[in-house]
């Protein structure tokens, strides 16, 4: 039987996450009808609107039409179901039934689509580390827009899953060094398997002269410690988003007479640099055949049922020390 309702998900107010049944929209001849199988929490993103520090004079993300609205709530999010089609419109054709797709699409245990919004998940990718794939593009874009080149001694501060994914990327570039600091010793020892030549804790991070820096720890004091690892003409990536969280910077030392450059860097859009030969599509194509190479499965630290979604945003607001991604499970039908 069709089902007629959703288990969706909804921040109420900071710290506070419910399950709410709500109707599903009737199917329109062009829509079809996904089934998620599993979604993952962004660890970053989604933390700033479970502790209330997102800046509430933005939309949510102008560039998905399922997170057009403003920042106020209840609010429904999230960005990364992996469902199957279970159901299609009379203007569909009849092999979108039954395949698995990708969607930028708040946490709910259905949704109705258009097919034009959906990504197929390639063959050879199984539904959880296809969930993984914004944290990948993330990743990707910001090696793009970082431009490591051969020889260059590159440091990323923060070991999340988007550090730890573009720790990644980057050890396959023939740099000279690799390092990678993070204060959680569990992530240090992920980030060695991933690649990185060496690994240090936040406090072990001196003058580097480093060439090439990311900044993706989330915290805005880490910039201070980003500039000052930067070598003369350095590059800071900034992958962080901060939401209402601030911080002063030291900008009187060497910072203008080194000539370090701060390069902001958002995977909503495309860096002007790229945009003429580079699409939304052509990164995704990387980002799943990065996918399709890496061993993301180490990356997935805890499942939780959907029903006890409110026990996993809690978990990695309090203990984030054991998680890295954490996924949201649900029910066969």
């Amino acid at each position: 039987m069709t089902p007629t309702t959703s288990a969706n998900l909804y921040f109420l107010a900071p710290y506070q996450i419910a399950i709410q049944e709500d109707p599903l929209p009737p199917l329109k001849p062009d829509q079809v009808l996904v089934q998620t199988i599993v979604s993952a929490i962004s660890p970053g993103t989604e933390m700033l609107f479970y502790r209330g520090q997102a800046p509430l004079d933005l939309s949510i993300d102008a560039t998905i039409p399922t997170l057009a609205g403003q920042i106020t709530y209840p609010l429904s999010y999230g960005y990364a179901c992996v469902g199957r089609v279970i159901d299609t419109g009379t203007a569909v054709t009849a092999d979108w039934h039954g395949r698995l797709v990708f969607a930028f699409q708040p946490h709910a245990s259905y949704f109705v689509a258009s097919p034009a919004d959906l990504l197929l998940v390639p063959a050879g990718i199984s539904p959880e580390p296809a969930a993984l794939l914004p944290n990948m593009e993330t990743a990707v874009n910001f090696v793009m827009d970082g431009q490591p080149m051969i020889g260059e001694r590159v440091v990323v501060l923060g070991q999340g899953v988007v550090g730890l994914l573009t720790t990644a990327l980057l050890a396959r570039f023939p740099l000279a060094e690799l390092i990678t600091v993070e204060a959680h010793p569990r992530r240090r020892e992920q980030s060695r398997a991933f690649g990185a030549t060496k690994t240090l804790a936040p406090d072990q991070l001196d003058q580097l002269n480093a060439d090439l820096i990311y900044e993706l720890s989330g915290n805005p004091a880490a910039l201070d410690r980003a500039i000052a690892a930067a070598g003369f003409g350095g590059r800071v990536v900034i992958g962080s988003w901060y939401g209402q969280k601030s911080t002063t910077l030291n900008l009187g030392g060497a910072f203008h007479r080194s000539r370090i450059k701060l390069i902001s860097s958002q995977v909503s859009s495309i860096a002007p640099e790229w945009s003429g030969r580079w699409d939304k599509g052509r990164r995704l194509d990387v980002a799943w055949s990065m996918l399709g190479q890496l061993a993301t499965e180490r990356l997935i630290t805890q499942r939780f049922a959907f029903s006890a979604a409110a026990q996993a945003y809690a978990l990695l607001d309090q203990d984030p020390a054991r998680t890295l991604q954490v996924l949201l499970t649900y029910p066969a039908g």
